[in-house]
């Protein structure tokens, strides 16, 4: 087709906007390392997402420019790659740039021999070089020269890399994880907290929603205040700043700055549904409004913006639109007064900080832009003082404004939506949907988490258990990976203790076994991210440490515990102590890069609980019971549900356990057992809650 590349026939939005390229690329495929091999030419791997900023600014000025296409198509086979596609070929490569570089990011380029040895990393390059940084037009001719004149130099170079990234020796087993490790993790996390602006770290600084929920458990385990102020501020400080919409709700993805206010636009699947879960347990844990209040927003920007037709979540949303970053999301100060009245005008430029010149600088050069961007520098309860108005009359008006903002905003471009469906995203989403339903009775939740994972398990599972990555105009492809597996096994869980349908327990039983049959290293104890007939590259990897998602090892961790305790099979909590042992090593060099999974120690040091309750749905007695259990925030327990009167409930076969357990005459029945021991049964919710609170 003229004017269109091979990648005009994948369904991955990011290869089809590099369609249109004069370069001539190949998707990754045998195909394109065969004509490599043949042609004696080296690879040119560039990896990226849709969603990614200065992926587009590298298209622009190189992937577009006809200098550069020249120098790729006569010297090397290129070879782009999404990396949400393909999760297994970016952390491999990305685990090259990192050895090589010292950091990492997309987008990642990376120059390869034809048999997949690198032996050359980078992430964005300019056209032509600048302030240091070598540019494309000048590497590329240097790199085929080299590959011609000192090939064996580069090879010996690329064994080097390969050979370093081939796991040691097996150690010998370390113990598991346990209370000295959580210790660890929290002063590592309170020697990184930002005790000004909340979070972790530096800029650029990302939420890390599994510090909070890992903080939030260490505060109910040890009663130390430091816990909860960290997540108090954090999750205060997050709802104030630029990085979340205050106009269409939902968070970017990261902030450029250390005090939330500039953030890169991309809007991820994965950061609101992590975030909802982090801000649904702290209301849980608190009981404070304005936890619910911000997992509301959340939701109401997934389920308006993000949701298929057929209930699925679509997987991000542009930070660019109009060929700018941030446009969709700011404002000049004129755009403001056309949409609002005199009063609201003045509002807002004092509540949301705006400035005649524009408060947005842009982050490649810091100069202004003469757009604003919104954000508050207090909170509301301040802001009402500040400007002597009640916070509920504060409240009413910002949300009217926000209406007229929003009325206005959706006429713009918007920015592009990258609409494939991820079974691993999608999993994280539908456990965030049930946790807020469960927490406040939310059937608008349940539903859309209900809705979602059908289409999952319609379109991308199996009845043998194997499950498929990405969903796209209609076709559903790619063998899962270990994340596809854990975190929709998470997802079923939870929809099982909202709805206690027995189908989804049973889909969280049969992909536990396909996981544990398919990834599990039979040498070591752990997960592999990619299933044992995959594809082989380089290193099989087998991730422990949370990045901007949890890993795969660290959610599984907890779904081994919680389907063992849930169905009385041992076999699980062996496993899963043995996947504990496997990292018990790294968790001790770095605690905090292990939140997820040490949320996982957590319940399995314990107290942790079983309960089971007879009743029949609808009966005041028995929802007060469910109700007591659900709004509660009880990160070490696990609840079952036996419908009285059914002569053979299903969840008999499930967990076999509970068949002797019936209701004490008529009413609403609790079986509570606390590591391993069970009490008498009882109809008394606050009994159940006084053991579940000891």
């Amino acid at each position: 087709m003229a004017g269109t590349n091979r990648l005009i026939h994948e369904k991955s939005p990011y290869l089809q906007q590099h369609a249109h390229n004069p370069v001539d690329w190949y998707p990754w495929s045998e195909e394109a390392f065969r004509r490599a091999a043949a042609e004696d030419k080296p690879v040119f791997l560039s990896i990226g997402y849709s969603t990614c900023h200065w992926c587009h600014v590298m298209e622009r000025e190189s992937f577009e420019d006809q200098r550069v296409a020249d120098l790729l198509n006569r010297h090397f086979i290129s070879i782009k790659v999404d990396r949400e596609e393909r999760p297994d070929v970016d952390g491999v490569y990305m685990d090259v740039c990192q050895l090589l570089t010292r950091t990492g990011g997309w987008p990642l380029t990376i120059v390869m021999s034809p048999d997949k040895r690198p032996f050359f990393a980078a992430t964005y390059l300019p056209r032509s070089s600048r302030f240091g940084r070598p540019g494309m037009l000048e590497l590329l001719p240097r790199i085929s020269s080299l590959w011609q004149e000192r090939r064996r130099d580069l090879l010996k170079s690329a064994d080097t890399i390969v050979n370093a990234m081939q796991p040691g020796p097996m150690p010998p087993e370390a113990r598991e994880p346990g209370e000295a490790n959580l210790d660890s993790a929290f002063r590592e996390l309170s020697h990184s907290f930002d005790r000004d602006a909340g979070g972790f770290g530096r800029a650029p600084k990302f939420p890390m929603p599994h510090h909070i929920s890992f903080l939030l458990r260490y505060w109910r385990r040890t009663g130390r205040p430091e816990a909860f102020h960290m997540v108090e501020k954090t999750l205060h400080a997050l709802r104030r700043g630029g990085i979340f919409d205050h106009v269409g709700f939902g968070f970017h993805r990261y902030s450029t700055d250390s005090g939330w206010r500039l953030p890169h636009f991309e809007k991820m699947l994965y950061d609101q549904a992590l975030l909802a879960m982090a801000y649904t347990e702290a209301y849980q844990a608190t009981r404070d409004s304005f936890f619910r209040f911000v997992a509301e927003e959340i939701f109401t920007y997934v389920l308006r913006d993000l949701c298929s037709p057929e209930g699925a979540f679509y997987a991000a949303e542009d930070a660019d639109s109009e060929g700018e970053e941030g446009r969709f999301y700011t404002w000049t100060m004129a755009e403001m007064r056309s949409a609002l009245d005199h009063r609201e005008y003045d509002l807002a430029v004092k509540v949301f900080n705006l400035e005649s010149q524009g408060n947005y600088r842009e982050e490649a050069g810091g100069g202004r832009s003469g757009r604003n961007l919104l954000f508050w520098r207090t909170g509301m309860d301040e802001m009402a003082s500040e400007l002597d108005i009640p916070v509920s009359g504060l409240r009413e008006r910002l949300e009217r404004i926000r209406r007229k903002l929003l009325t206005i905003r959706s006429t713009r471009v918007r920015p592009l939506r990258d609409e494939k469906i991820l079974t691993d995203w999608n999993g994280l989403m539908i456990a965030a949907l049930a946790k807020a339903a469960r927490a406040w009775e939310a059937e608008l939740f349940r539903d859309a988490a209900v809705r979602a994972a059908r289409f999952v398990l319609d379109r991308m599972g199996a009845d043998n258990g194997k499950l498929l990555h990405r969903h796209k105009d209609g076709e559903s492809a790619l063998p899962a990976y270990s994340d596809d597996y854990a975190f929709l096994i998470w997802a079923l869980i939870e929809l099982y203790e909202t709805t206690f349908e027995t189908i989804w327990l049973e889909k969280a039983l049969l992909y536990n076994r396909q996981h544990l049959t398919g990834f599990w290293d039979r040498e070591r104890g752990g997960f592999f991210f990619t299933h044992e007939e995959g594809e082989p590259l380089l290193v099989k990897r087998k991730v422990a440490h949370d990045g901007a998602v949890p890993s795969a090892n660290s959610v599984a961790l907890l779904n081994l515990i919680r389907l063992s305790r849930m169905t009385g099979n041992a076999e699980w909590e062996e496993a899963a102590a043995r996947l504990a042992r496997s990292f018990g090593g790294s968790v001790s060099v770095q605690a905090s890069a292990h939140t997820q999974m040490l949320s996982a120690v957590d319940f399995s040091l314990g107290p942790a609980h079983e309960v089971v309750v007879v009743g029949e749905r609808g009966r005041p007695d028995t929802e007060a019971m469910l109700k007591s259990l659900n709004h509660s925030f009880l990160p070490h327990c696990v609840l079952m549900f036996i419908p009285a009167g059914e002569s053979r409930p299903a969840i008999h076969r499930l967990a076999p356990y509970t068949i002797p357990m019936q209701g004490l005459g008529q009413a609403a029945t609790a079986y509570v057992c606390t590591n391993h021991s069970c009490r008498k049964p009882t109809t008394d919710p606050d009994e159940v809650m006084a053991v579940l609170q000891e």
